[in-house]
């Protein structure tokens, strides 16, 4: 027993230590790529260029500076440029939910992404999903609520963040501690994913998400992953299924798909309550969009069953990654 407990403490360890080497790779080259692009005016040029396509989704085209953020930095950016535009922009609620929505499916795009890359995906594709997904559901929730005269009273923002130390200083020590933050939180799923498997939990998981796995046609063996990212986040579930899929234990397109749902539809809990502070309504920010997510991505995995395996490693995934 004491020799299991201590593999046990030793095999986490490890694992993490593999893991967080991988994450690491990429979060931290990419946090100062984005730290330049910020700096020589990258975010505000994109905000311009998608200010025309606000207009379809009902917002005004001076949303596109918060969206721009939040697809190059992260939705903390977002949220930042959205709250300071509110106060002389005039936002609705089913607004203030459709930029919300758009910004949780497509947002650290040069991070997440990398990181689904890590596991095998192809960037381009991976990218071009989400935003697409973003944009495409931001045009049909605005439709839905403009059809049905909902939330068309004023937003309600409460969050009104706090003034950031612009400094390079005060950014380099930020992001050391969401660093620091991840490195806990992976050693932690890793211990607690190892525990489960012990007790025969990780298969109960699997059994229980197997309903909804079959309805998106993904593999079950891909169950607890994806629920990890769906509930915590694309940095820990990514992380954990970069190191699955190289061992072998899940398919290509399960991978990909999997990847490809945590994407548009991940850490539900935290955003969520996140985006209601902004004024972002529950039935647009959860609902509608995991409703949405499902349906998509099981639309995506049949079209693809479809389509043979050279077209599927030539445009969505790397066959030698994983």
């Amino acid at each position: 027993m004491i020799y299991s407990v201590k593999h046990l403490f030793v095999s986490t360890f490890k694992e993490s230590f593999f893991i967080l080497a991988e994450l690491f790779k990429i979060l931290i080259p990419m946090m100062i790529l984005i730290k330049i692009l910020d700096v020589i005016g990258v975010v505000t040029l994109l905000g311009r260029l998608l200010a025309p396509v606000m207009v379809l989704t009902g917002l005004p085209g001076e949303m596109g500076l918060a969206w721009a953020s939040a697809l190059l930095t992260n939705i903390y950016g977002g949220i930042i440029v959205f709250a300071s535009l509110a106060d002389r922009v005039e936002v609705t609620a089913a607004q203030a939910t459709v930029l919300a929505t758009m910004m949780l499916m497509a947002h650290a795009i040069p991070v997440e992404v990398q990181i689904a890359r890590k596991a095998g995906t192809r960037f381009a594709a991976m990218a071009a999903f989400r935003i697409c997904s973003a944009l495409v559901f931001g045009i049909l929730l605005n439709l839905v609520y403009k059809t049905g005269g909902w939330l068309q009273h004023p937003a309600e923002i409460l969050l009104k963040p706090a003034a950031q130390d612009a400094s390079l200083a005060g950014w380099a020590l930020g992001e050391v501690r969401s660093l620091f933050y991840i490195a806990c939180i992976v050693l932690a799923l890793v211990f607690m994913m190892k525990l489960l498997k012990i007790c025969g939990v990780i298969n109960l998981i699997n059994s229980a998400c197997e309903p909804l796995m079959k309805l998106m046609g993904i593999g079950k063996e891909a169950a607890y992953l994806t629920m990890v990212g769906f509930t915590l986040g694309l940095t820990y579930g990514g992380g954990l299924i970069i190191n699955e899929a190289r061992s072998g234990n899940i398919s290509h397109r399960d991978v990909f798909f999997s990847l490809a749902f945590m994407g548009i539809c991940h850490s539900m809990i935290e955003d969520t309550l996140l985006m209601m502070t902004i004024g972002g309504h529950i039935s647009g920010i959860l609902w509608m969009r995991t409703v949405f997510a499902v349906l998509l991505v099981a639309a995506a995995v049949r079209l693809s069953a479809k389509l043979p395996d050279t077209w599927f490693y030539r445009f969505l995934f790397m066959n030698n990654k994983a």
